[in-house]
């Protein structure tokens, strides 16, 4: 008995050819009436469908195309608002869990790292000391960037609330070295946490040592500029004197209860117009320089202000500029 199979060697349009094996089976007689078999190995050719890779690359092309219109995208936003800037920040060792108040749910607060964030003013423990036992600790600010809330699951498999908060990577590095920065920075992000998005949270947190962070890093998008009330119109020529700190002071109304605005008095002698002013106001902080470079003013205050509404005059006779500014929270 013989079987053979024949090679075939046709390929049909846009169909690729596979190489498989025939064999050719022969039956041979031999002298001790046994029998055996001969195995041929013979060459043939088979089709197959290339559709699906044709699909696989149609899908890879597709995802760098989205990749492309993402960047695009990102690209338009940061022209359309230049005085933002989109970071990614750095996980950090710190995950921190409490409790919102009253419903006793859990709340994952994951402390972040970026040299983006501006860094607060030099503090020594010494001063973070004297500051934390004062009866206004709020006087002194750190810059944080506040995410927004995300839903993740916790090892119990439960479902929970985490927010992302960063600041500046230096400091971040001095809070990881020092117990009492670190319960100050938590503390503060707390606070941040409760004003912004009109949370209460339990001040019985604890800091977990076996997982540092939970869920993935977002994104954020940081101001890098605050709104000028008073800007310069006309350049002048800068001065090589330094420029002097101006006398000023704060003032709260109404004087009791809770405060409605932040009005700043600064004094300004020389200063003969308001075209030679710059003032930034910041949620916190007040920045103004008089050129060229009579004065410079830079102090951070212990409320959070409405920016968009703050005012602010001018008085060419007494030289003195009063900023007015509505209090969100203080």
């Amino acid at each position: 008995m013989s079987v053979r199979l024949i090679e075939g060697a046709q390929r049909t349009p846009q169909r690729e050819a596979v190489t498989v094996f025939h064999i050719e089976s022969k039956e041979r007689s031999l002298p001790a009436s046994t029998h055996c078999w001969e195995a041929k190995v013979m060459l043939t050719t088979m089709t197959t469908d290339s559709s699906l890779l044709n699909s696989e690359l149609e899908l890879q092309q597709q995802e760098e195309l989205y990749q492309q219109l993402l960047l695009q995208t990102m690209g338009k936003m940061q022209s359309q608002n230049p005085d933002s800037k989109l970071i990614r920040p750095q996980p950090g060792t710190h995950l921190v869990k409490t409790l919102s108040e009253p419903s006793k749910q859990k709340i994952f607060i994951n402390i972040c790292q970026s040299n983006l964030v501006p860094p607060p003013p030099e503090l020594s423990r010494e001063e973070l000391v004297e500051l934390l036992q004062s009866e206004d600790p709020s006087g002194y600010r750190v810059p944080m960037s506040l995410g927004e809330p995300h839903i993740e699951i916790d090892n119990s498999s439960q479902g929970c609330t985490a927010y992302d908060v960063v600041i500046n990577q230096e400091f971040f590095q001095m809070c990881q070295k020092d117990p009492l920065f670190q319960q100050f920075v938590i503390l503060v992000s707390l606070e941040g946490l409760e004003n912004k998005y009109s949370l209460e949270l339990s001040r019985d947190w604890k800091v977990l040592k076996n997982r540092k962070f939970l869920g993935s890093v977002s994104e954020q998008n940081i101001r890098t500029k605050s709104r000028p009330v008073i800007q310069e119109l006309k350049p002048q020529e800068s001065s090589t004197a330094p420029a002097k700190r101006p006398e000023f002071t704060f003032v709260v109304e109404p004087p009791a209860g809770d405060p409605e605005y932040l009005i700043a008095e600064i004094k300004l002698p020389g200063v003969t117009s308001s075209r030679s002013l710059i003032l930034d106001v910041g949620e916190d902080r007040l920045v103004l320089t008089a050129r060229p470079s009579l004065f410079h003013l830079d102090v951070f205050h212990p409320f959070l202000i409405d920016q968009e509404s703050s005012v602010a005059q001018y008085n060419n006779s007494t030289q003195i500029l009063t900023v007015t500014m509505p209090v969100v929270s203080s």
